[in-house]
């Protein structure tokens, strides 16, 4: 009896958060206001308790009555929507995708982000099954032009960005593979921007080589990288669509629109 009485109490609160949910959606569909008719049409509820929810979301601040009879988002939503993007953190975005995709290729998933003319690296997915010593322990850095998102980063960069880096920088190389010339750092971006994957073959560490995509959030912004690290002899390319739907499944967690995602 309990059971059912707490059922039956609870069925109207749901209805009527279910019913504010339909208002939103319905107001968010459309940049200029609305009139309170159509809004009860797109909905299907009547116009006496379209007209009652509409009023209880005013005095909240959800929604705005910018003239009578018409309705349009509040900016409470905005303030919120603002509070939930400042708690956003990339790396708490990418751990549980990052742990995944280890899972199904068994190698080391690198998460990185540039800070001036290096890359950090911030959380790594990693086990010991991989067969592969980790050379860069988190916090580690590393120059720009070595790594696979340290060239994603440079990639983002206009010509005279680039240049001004080669020149600061003196493109110093860590290997026999090292890029250590700026026509050739130059025509590995025009690839990586083209493929969406930018790729590390042995610039770093020898023996170790790294494919990057980038993350991005809500404003376009790449803010970060990531990337798999492997053996020389086992980096597969049947692993690139999944580095790509990882990274683009953390950046829409971070608000980037699937829509407006850059093609591969």
């Amino acid at each position: 009896m309990r059971k059912s009485d707490s059922t039956k109490a609870a069925t109207p609160t749901i209805q009527v958060i279910e019913r504010m949910f339909a208002l939103i959606d319905v107001l968010a569909s459309r940049e200029e206001p609305m009139p309170l008719k159509e809004i009860a049409e797109r909905t299907g509820l009547h116009p006496s308790t379209t007209h009652r929810i509409l009023n209880d979301l005013t005095i909240g601040r959800f929604v705005e009555r910018p003239e009578a009879g018409s309705y349009r988002l509040g900016m409470r939503l905005l303030e919120l929507g603002n509070l939930v993007k400042g708690r956003l953190n990339v790396r708490d975005a990418a751990l549980a995708p990052m742990r995944e995709l280890h899972r199904q290729i068994q190698q080391p998933v690198n998460l990185s982000m540039r800070q001036g003319d290096e890359i950090v690296y911030i959380e790594r997915a990693y086990s010991e099954r991989s067969g592969m010593q980790v050379v860069r322990a988190i916090g580690a850095r590393a120059p720009l032009h070595l790594t696979s998102t340290g060239k994603l980063f440079l990639a983002a960069d206009d010509p005279q960005r680039v240049r001004a880096y080669a020149a600061r920088t003196g493109l110093p190389g860590h290997t026999r593979n090292s890029i250590t010339q700026l026509p050739v750092l130059e025509r590995e971006l025009a690839r990586a921007r083209q493929q969406g994957i930018a790729r590390d073959n042995e610039e770093l560490e020898l023996g170790v080589r790294c494919m990057a995509a980038g993350i991005y959030d809500d404003q376009e912004r790449l803010v970060a990288g990531l990337s798999i690290s492997a053996p020389a002899d086992r980096l597969d390319e049947g692993w690139v669509a999944k580095l790509q739907a990882t990274a683009k499944e953390i950046s829409s967690a971070l608000g980037h629109s699937q829509s407006s995602a850059r093609a591969a």
